[in-house]
């Protein structure tokens, strides 16, 4: 009796394990599809190399149904691959502001969201005039942007940092996932770095970040490159698109 209730206890752990196991691969499997998918534009699957998108979307838990904000979205890169795997019943949020659109307009044109992805919805706002509703999103992506809070010309509008932290984490839903990926630079560089390199070392982000009240659930060195010397802009040729990058994952806390 001893043996049989052993081997059915064996089995019955080996059946939770095999199931959990099939729920990650199939979950890990819309990444890949959406990744894969054959609507993609050309210039989008030549950036895939270095950007690495389906282990990134694994990393942050994009999951069916949820509701995104892409902040500064740019030409929308992240955006198309966002809608595959949010699907119908979720919702990708394509932020920009008035600075970005002529830089991304290329993109943008060939994107043409009304068309081809009518789960996204175009917004454009300053960030200082952002009006995002309470709890309202399940992740915010903002990826390659943070350092232009602390950059300043005159096409670029001047960002209140607290003010734009603290928009975000009240309109993120308790639990939910705010993906921060930018351009590395040495560590201790003060943040003059976004000025004159358009890069921003972790530790500013982190501060800024626990500040406002996320926690800082996991990193990852998935877009590290030792190549980059961290000191040049991200527009120098030597380095442009294979810059040496962050991944920083926040969550806003349960309420208590």
């Amino acid at each position: 009796m001893k043996l049989i209730k052993g081997i059915l206890f064996s089995f019955f752990v080996f059946s939770l394990s095999s199931a959990s196991w099939a729920r990650q691969a199939l979950t890990y499997d819309i990444y890949r599809l959406a990744v894969q998918s054959e609507s993609r534009l050309e210039r989008d699957i030549k950036r895939d190399e270095t950007r690495h998108p389906r282990e990134v979307l694994a990393f942050f838990e994009v999951e069916q149904g949820q509701r995104v904000l892409d902040l500064f979205s740019g030409g929308g890169y992240y955006s198309e691959l966002l809608s595959y795997v949010v699907g119908g019943k979720g919702e990708v949020i394509a932020h920009n502001n008035q600075a970005y659109l002529p830089f991304a307009k290329e993109d943008l044109d060939e994107r043409s969201y009304a068309v081809r992805l009518p789960n996204v919805t175009p917004l454009l706002s300053e960030a200082n005039d952002l009006e995002l509703a309470a709890d309202s999103f399940d992740r915010i992506f903002y990826i390659l942007g943070f350092h232009d809070i602390y950059y300043r010309d005159e096409t670029w509008p001047e960002i209140d940092d607290n003010k734009l932290v603290a928009n975000l984490f009240r309109s993120l839903k308790p639990g939910g996932i705010v993906a921060i990926i930018d351009h590395d630079a040495v560590v201790g560089a003060g943040k003059e770095t976004a000025q004159e390199f358009h890069r921003l070392s972790s530790e500013h982000v982190i501060n800024k970040m626990t500040q406002a009240g996320f926690v800082l659930n996991d990193s990852a060195d998935l877009l590290k490159n030792e190549a980059d010397p961290l000191t040049i802009s991200v527009f120098d040729k030597a380095i442009r698109g294979k810059t040496s990058r962050y991944m920083l994952k926040f969550i806003k806390p349960l309420a208590n």
